[in-house]
């Protein structure tokens, strides 16, 4: 199934960096940022992480909880989040199954050489558990103020 909006978001359980399960059930009645980025500490992602951060009060003011998905293990999580003082949850997804139910486990190409790997998208989930937006192809300057222009009442 093609995730689109209007749809409910897909639930998960999977563990945080600070050792707990989480899912996303558990976040009904807020509205969750749900970001999928490639790797831990890496130039994309760390500045991706740095501006959820840096933005964090905006979130919060606005009832939006940020989860943070990549496929490192907790342990990766733990020292990311702690090396960059972040200020949100990231989720270790190893097996890939949250990957795969958002459709963000795709074919990717570098230098004419093809491989699997996590494609950049963010969703916005409502606080009914709704699918209300999506970015694709995630190009990370610019793109924390997108989400915010769209949470943040006019």
């Amino acid at each position: 199934m093609t995730l689109k909006p209007g749809i409910a978001a897909p639930d998960f359980t999977a563990y945080a960096d600070d050792g707990k399960k989480i899912s996303l059930k558990q976040f009904k009645g807020k509205k969750v940022i749900l970001y999928f980025y490639p790797k831990d500490d890496t130039p994309g992602c760390t500045k991706e992480a740095c501006d959820f951060r840096d933005k964090q009060s905006n979130f919060v003011d606005h009832k939006t909880v940020v989860i943070g998905v990549s496929k490192d293990n907790q342990q990766s999580h733990t020292k990311f989040k702690n090396k960059y003082n972040l200020n949100f949850i990231l989720i270790s997804d190893e097996e890939g199954k949250i990957c795969e139910a958002y459709g963000t486990w795709i074919e990717k190409s570098m230098y004419g050489k093809k491989y699997m790997g996590i494609d950049r998208a963010t969703f916005l989930i409502n606080e009914k558990g709704v699918i209300d937006h999506i970015w694709r192809k995630v190009k990370v300057p610019g793109h924390i103020d997108e989400i915010l222009n769209i949470i943040q009442p006019q």
